[in-house]
């Protein structure tokens, strides 16, 4: 490659999920503050999947001798779970994100658990059900395992799409059914009061092999229990970075750099965690590729330590084969 050219940076957006609007978001941002040693290419993936370039659908085989290394801004299902990252691998694409294997366990909440429960990281106690086991009598033996309030939620998925908050058997079959529509297999879980906080691990960065960005405490809604898909499309989360304790900000990096680790993730992740007064730390999930939105929890991290999308995008793309 001819290192005087722009290195082409073709950055995947859109997509299958139904996290298709905020891969939007994050591709968009991506090609707006791309560095200048860099032309970004919009390969925009429709819902159904079907890659377009210049306007017009072409297939990866055709799309990947005009580019130089990929950043793939999709989220959820076919672009965070290791079947994008399949293809580009098939073809020897440079890409951002993690392999196939860690990608596939990272969106994995059910495996991931069993994961991270191997390395000493607590999360809350749950019960994995699959579509097909779903009867009167397996929603009561639910209902009557776990505490109350609970938390039902897709086992594969991201943004808060799903997510319900349940106290009654019939809110539990109600939210049952909303999670289903995601995805075959969900996940109820005991919820755990506390303050939601975040914390982005970026690899290689500031001369650290994983550096953690600042953990924040995600302020809800007033009378909201949870953060959900509008809320966090909307921009009204509110970031706080005074609010933990120095030690529970401490305890909230070690988990977030353990779990990043523990499922073998590369480039960068985000993980999103309860902070209960008493009980301490407890990781909800990691995101593999988290939004980069304007005003989003990376982003806002990166400007805390006096950073910015451009360094990191530039940071990341060194440390992809051909880009370096």
């Amino acid at each position: 490659m001819n290192m005087s050219s722009p290195i082409r940076v073709a950055v995947l957006r859109g997509g299958p999920s139904h996290e298709y609007d905020v891969s939007l978001h994050t591709g968009g941002e991506v090609l707006k503050h791309l560095p200048p040693q860099y032309k970004g290419i919009d390969i925009f993936i429709d819902t159904n999947g079907v890659w377009h370039m210049n306007g017009a659908p072409k297939t990866p085989d055709k799309i990947f001798p005009h580019v130089d290394v990929v950043w793939n801004a999709l989220h959820g299902h076919y672009g965070e779970d290791g079947k994008v990252h399949h293809i580009l691998e098939m073809h020897g694409m440079p890409h951002t994100g993690s392999p196939v294997l860690p990608s596939a366990l990272g969106m994995n909440k059910v495996l991931s658990k069993n994961i991270f429960a191997k390395y000493g990281i607590r999360t809350p106690h749950s019960i994995a059900v699959h579509k097909d086991e779903m009867s009167s009598g397996k929603i009561h033996e639910i209902f009557s395992t776990l505490p109350h309030p609970a938390i039902v939620k897709p086992a594969s998925g991201g943004s808060s799409l799903g997510v319900k908050v349940v106290q009654t058997i019939p809110e539990l079959v109600s939210a049952l059914e909303e999670a289903f529509a995601y995805g075959e297999k969900v996940i109820v879980e005991e919820y755990i009061s506390g303050r939601e906080a975040t914390c982005g691990v970026i690899a290689g960065f500031r001369d650290e092999n994983l550096y953690a960005l600042p953990v924040l405490e995600v302020k809800k809604p007033a009378g909201d229990t949870h953060h959900t898909f509008d809320h966090k499309m909307e921009n009204t989360a509110v970031f706080d970075h005074q609010s933990l304790t120095a030690l529970e900000k401490a305890e909230a990096k070690r988990v977030a750099i353990l779990a990043h680790r523990a499922l073998g993730l590369s480039h960068y992740s985000r993980a999103d965690m309860i902070v209960h007064p008493k009980r301490g730390v407890f990781l909800l999930e990691v995101n593999s590729q988290p939004s980069l939105k304007e005003g989003g929890a990376f982003t806002h991290g990166l400007e805390h330590i006096g950073s910015s999308l451009s360094h990191f995008l530039d940071h990341v793309l060194g440390r992809t084969g051909k880009a370096v």
